[in-house]
């Protein structure tokens, strides 16, 4: 069985803390072969992915989280990336426009930007959404998210979706937390068992919710003073420095400069 963490974010989302090398590296030692990178609105970090995936003996999706008008939205096997802020039916026809896919990220997690399962049932009445949106998360590792997962396996049973389990990582240390198991190994075979149907949610043990906050205050606070967790080769072990920009990914970090 393939492992897939499909929902991970890089010093590309605002509030990441670790660059794409860094984020490879930790997936290799963790034993996934297939992640996603998936930063808010942003592709970037995704595309720089899939170039060095194959040195750390791994395929990279290219991913999206979208900020719709109706909540986040996971958008994978992407070439372009989508504007923010349109409704969730826009979105998923801009999608499916590229040949992607998309899951619902986190849905009803509550007090969050989450999805609601009514928009779902919307979106899937309509049979070439339908298409494009065949999956839920139903397990999301991170700190905030966890009030969703209760809701989400019997939410995609009864949609006749496919289920996935994500670390939902901003955080090197969280990579792997949440999994999807497929059969196969490569980002193809894992599209094939999401339009299936046929993954499934793999859980590891929770990070407290403290030791999280704390180890992302601290990660970030580093990145405001420019220095980042990245790898400089995938024989050799994580660093964290001051990176030229060619090498960092803060080039398109929301005009962030150091």
């Amino acid at each position: 069985m393939g492992l897939a963490d499909l929902h991970i974010h890089t010093i590309y989302s605002w509030d990441g803390t670790a660059a794409v090398s860094a984020v490879l590296k930790t997936a290799m030692i963790r034993g996934l072969s297939v992640i996603a990178i998936t930063d808010h609105d942003e592709i970037e970090g995704a595309l720089e992915a899939q170039e060095l995936a194959p040195a750390y003996g791994l395929e990279a999706i290219s991913g999206i989280e979208i900020s719709t008008a109706d909540g986040h939205l996971l958008a994978l096997f992407m070439s372009q990336r989508i504007p923010s802020g349109l409704s969730l039916e826009e979105t998923l026809r801009r999608i499916g426009q590229q040949g992607g896919l998309a899951v619902a990220a986190h849905p009803a997690a509550r007090g969050m930007y989450s999805i609601s399962p009514e928009c779902i049932r919307r979106a899937r009445k309509d049979a070439d959404l339908a298409r494009v949106l065949v999956g839920i998360e139903t397990f999301n590792a991170s700190l905030f998210y966890r009030g969703g997962n209760a809701i989400g396996l019997p939410l995609a049973h009864s949609l006749n979706m496919a289920s996935l389990g994500n670390s939902d990582a901003h955080l090197l240390s969280m990579i792997g937390r949440g999994m999807t198991g497929f059969t196969g190994n490569t980002a193809s075979a894992f599209r094939r068992a999401l339009e299936d149907g046929i993954t499934q949610a793999v859980r590891r043990p929770l990070v407290a919710r403290t030791n999280i906050v704390v180890d992302w205050l601290s990660l970030y606070l580093l990145r405001q003073a420019g220095w980042i967790t990245w790898n400089p080769a995938p024989g050799q072990p994580l660093q964290i420095a001051r990176v030229p920009r060619a090498r960092s990914g803060f080039s398109s970090v929301h005009g962030a400069s150091f």
